[in-house]
């Protein structure tokens, strides 16, 4: 099996981050690829051969060959440095900018103008409840910047609990570290930075 590898950024816009479809498509293809499929990608780096052909091991079926075993510390980093962390980093560097463009003015809001008139027509408005109770409902339509900040924000949740997970499984394969994956992905970028 082939290792997997990060997640290439892609070209950030504020195109990209309002076509909330093409951003949700980019975090779900990256997280499908490494996290995900965590088992696999951290099974890939076992390597039985090492350990020697036990004949007695064809005896029975083997359901999980890697259970229970801890993976190469040095397999292991490589993984995290070289897949794991840079994948993270971009989920997160996609999410800021993203957040960004959605506490940002927009003046390219095709719906800008419907709203505006809306809202005019709203407060103009006189409503009888007696004649028609639901009347006074409006549901003002939500400017895309809202849209894309509770996409953010729904997002975020999502990574906390991905990344969660997942470094539960590294931790218990490749023989964790006492940290949570904030403290490892803060010591990689630290160490990538330098």
């Amino acid at each position: 099996m082939a290792q997997a590898s990060s997640t290439q950024a892609p070209g950030l816009t504020p195109q990209f981050c309002f076509n909330e479809r093409l951003l949700r498509d980019f975090l779900s293809l990256s997280r499908s690829t490494i996290d995900d499929s965590i088992t696999q990608n951290l099974n890939a780096l076992f390597t039985p051969a090492r350990e020697g052909f036990d004949p007695s091991s064809t005896a029975a079926r083997q359901v999980d060959s890697g259970a229970g075993r801890t993976i190469d510390p040095a397999a292991c980093q490589g993984f995290q440095d070289k897949v794991l962390f840079p994948s993270w980093q971009t989920r997160s560097d996609v999410l800021t900018y993203c957040a960004g463009v959605a506490t940002s003015p927009d003046p390219e809001d095709p719906d800008l103008l419907l709203r505006e008139t809306e809202s005019a027509r709203d407060r103009e408005r006189v409503v009888d409840e007696r004649l028609d109770p639901y009347s006074a409902r409006f549901f003002p339509r939500e400017a895309r910047t809202e849209s894309l900040a509770n996409l953010v924000r729904n997002q975020r949740t999502v990574e906390e609990i991905i990344r969660s997970r997942t470094w539960g499984l590294v931790s218990e394969r490749c023989g964790g570290s006492a940290g949570g994956w904030e403290e490892a992905l803060n010591n990689w970028r630290e160490k990538t930075q330098r």
